[in-house]
């Protein structure tokens, strides 16, 4: 009862408020620099709340993440390197999913020691800092696995989604005609 409680009560304008423009746009420059010395690609999502049926029926925030996972096609990048950190805002927990191009090589202790981190993190309000300072240390790790391939340049920014209650619906609605 208390988790659909913390959905119910999640405004659009908390989650506003902890990832304005400017700490989105700082994040995207933390994964936009840490794009460029390795074949990762980092995309960061947050979503408020979800819809009460999704609480009521039990999903897990892994269970949104691998949809979201699918659904935005971090697993279709040339070398199997995407990674997704998504942020569920209300419960202000951390998913983070490597494609099995890193995720058999970093094991998934160092995912859930940056889930701890960034989680703790939010709970103390510091939501630029539990993104922007940690999306580094993610990158390390697929610098450390992908050093061996030919370094290459991506000219746009990183990507960050924030989603809004219109786009959050949108990206349920796709999951549940999947299945």
């Amino acid at each position: 009862m208390s988790r659909l409680l913390t959905h119910l009560l999640h405004t659009p304008l908390a989650t506003r408020r902890a990832f304005p423009a400017m700490v989105q746009e700082s994040i995207r420059h933390a994964i936009h620099e840490g794009e460029q010395s390795h074949h990762g690609e980092i995309r960061f999502v947050v979503e408020g709340d979800w819809p009460l049926a999704d609480v009521w029926s039990g999903k897990t925030v892994r269970a949104r993440a691998l949809e979201i996972f699918g659904l935005s096609r971090v697993w279709d990048t040339a070398g199997n390197t995407g990674i997704l950190v998504y942020v569920l805002l209300c419960e202000h927990k951390v998913e983070i999913l490597a494609d099995r191009g890193l995720g058999d090589a970093i094991g998934p202790q160092v995912w859930h020691q940056l889930c701890d981190e960034m989680m703790a993190a939010y709970r103390a309000g510091r939501f630029e800092e539990g993104s922007v300072t940690l999306v580094p240390e993610a990158m390390r790790h697929p610098i450390e696995h992908t050093a061996h391939q030919p370094h290459h340049q991506r000219g746009g920014p990183g990507v960050v989604d924030v989603l809004a209650e219109q786009e959050a619906s949108g990206y349920h609605a796709q999951a549940n005609q999947q299945h």
